[in-house]
């Protein structure tokens, strides 16, 4: 791995009220039947979330320990496909679709594929993640940039490193994709982005891990302008 990588036209509204009156009354039926099955759909729906969803969110979790007990031992194999006894993460997003534990699972996945070096279904599994939490979707947007990284696409990296510097927001997260956009933009020989980001480092996370020694990226950056 490379030295970055760590790990449609709607129709103007009615605006004489008689006009909208009279449509209600003419199709007064027909809209009660619409309000009726609006409010039928709504109700199908929130059993659909207590009955069907509420029990498979259960399920997934805990078929999903497993699988992230491989993913921390760095074990990616088992982790991505399972054992004989627990499903994988790839087999968590088929047969758990729609539940939070298989939205987390793309996240597991990602890593778990990024780590094996397959980076295209690496950025696939990251970028089908969609989550709440900062810090997950940080690390998820800062994957997806390592991957991009890796297969010499630096643009990308530069996009995806400053989404993760944006969604963190903090000082643990920030200064680490900080500085790994730094090193993005001296790939691409931009040494006056790389300067200016490895100085944000320096004056917005000054006791962060990453401006221990900012210095000297900042040397090196501003040596090559």
């Amino acid at each position: 791995m490379s030295k970055i990588q760590a790990n449609t036209k709607v129709a103007a509204p009615e605006t004489k009220f008689g006009q909208s009156g009279n449509f209600v009354r003419e199709n007064q039926k027909s809209l009660l039947f619409i309000g009726g099955a609006v409010i039928a759909l709504i109700v199908i729906y929130f059993l659909y979330l207590k009955v069907y969803l509420g029990p498979r969110e259960i399920t997934a979790a805990d078929q999903m320990h497993v699988a992230q007990d491989f993913w921390t031992k760095k074990e990616w194999d088992k982790a991505i496909k399972g054992d004989a006894s627990y499903p994988g993460f790839e087999k968590i997003i088929s047969e758990y679709s729609n539940t939070k534990a298989a939205n987390l699972a793309y996240f597991y996945l990602g890593t778990a594929y990024l780590n094996k070096g397959e980076f295209r279904k690496a950025i696939d599994n990251l970028n089908n993640y969609r989550g709440d939490d900062n810090m997950v979707a940080a690390e998820a947007y800062g994957s997806t940039g390592d991957a991009y990284v890796e297969l010499k696409d630096y643009e990308k990296a530069a996009t995806y490193f400053n989404k993760a510097i944006d969604k963190a927001k903090n000082k643990f997260l920030s200064p680490f994709y900080l500085k790994k956009l730094g090193l993005v933009y001296e790939e691409q020989k931009n040494s006056k982005s790389a300067g200016e980001t490895y100085k944000r480092i320096k004056t917005e996370y000054p006791e962060s891990a990453e401006a221990q020694n900012i210095d000297e990226y900042i040397a090196r950056a501003e040596a090559k302008l």
